[in-house]
């Protein structure tokens, strides 16, 4: 299938919350939370790109880091505790560490990208998409080939974007590119990688992605004049903390739809 033959892909751009983003940057702390999630449904977001874990006991929630100590107030590895545990857990002090499941269920107009962040959550985060019925409103990415391959063997029919192998292949063999074939049906990549010295979002590589049916997301953009240029450059959506002033350059770009 083709990216837009999905629901989730198929709008004129995807104006994605990076973790829920945040509307003021002292809102920032409060990543990943239903807090962040609402504020950017309420901004009239459609999209919010956020991660996702397996507990030890095989729950998957909402959470970016292996370890809890940066953004909770707890310590040690996410894996090493049960859903029932991590839910006295706050993130940024005042939040709770959501499961997927009631983010999926209280939000059910937001479409999400969702991260897998490791092997144990791949086989209980296709159950649950499963059992939720949400293919219209999923898209599953990761850094971790190997957990792409897994989680369509599982869940064939959801969208995923291209695996690692499959970006560096289309950023940087353009003379092989029609040779490899990534099940991805969107790149999500950064606009530049090696330290930001080398280029990856380039007109070669957009009109590839697009002569074979794929869609170019951009993370993780928070410059205005970043995101004006890779709106002129022709990709599909950006992914932003900065969802405040994404909505506004969007705007101005008449590309702004609100949340229905």
């Amino acid at each position: 299938m083709l990216a837009r033959d999905y629901p989730f892909l198929n709008h004129r751009f995807v104006a994605m919350a990076h973790r829920g983003g945040w509307v003021t940057p002292e809102e920032a702390a409060r990543e990943n939370t239903m807090h962040a999630f609402r504020a950017a449904a309420d901004l009239g977001y459609r999209y919010i790109e956020t991660d996702v874990r397996a507990t030890a006991d095989g729950q998957v929630v909402v959470m970016h880091d292996a370890e809890l100590d940066r953004v909770t107030d707890a310590t040690g590895p996410v894996g090493a505790r049960t859903a029932a545990e991590l839910s006295q857990v706050r993130v940024a002090g005042t939040d709770p560490i959501p499961l997927l499941a009631d983010v999926l269920e209280a939000l059910p107009e937001i479409a999400f990208n969702i991260d897998l962040k490791d092997d144990r959550s791949v086989e209980p985060l296709a159950a649950l998409l499963q059992k939720q019925d949400v293919a219209g409103r999923v898209c599953v990415s990761s850094f971790s080939g190997a957990r792409l391959r897994a989680f369509r063997r599982l869940a064939p029919g959801l969208p995923t974007g291209v695996g690692p192998a499959g970006v560096a292949w289309a950023g940087f063999a353009p003379l092989l590119r029609r040779l490899r074939v990534d099940a991805g049906v969107v790149l999500q990549i950064p606009a530049r990688v090696a330290r930001e010295r080398v280029p990856l979002v380039r007109p070669d590589v957009v009109n590839f992605a697009h002569a074979t049916g794929r869609l170019v997301h951009v993370w993780t953009v928070d410059d205005p004049s970043e995101m004006d240029r890779l709106v002129r450059l022709g990709v599909d959506g950006l992914i932003s903390n900065d969802i405040t002033a994404l909505k506004r350059v969007l705007t101005e770009h008449g590309l702004w739809e609100d949340a229905a």
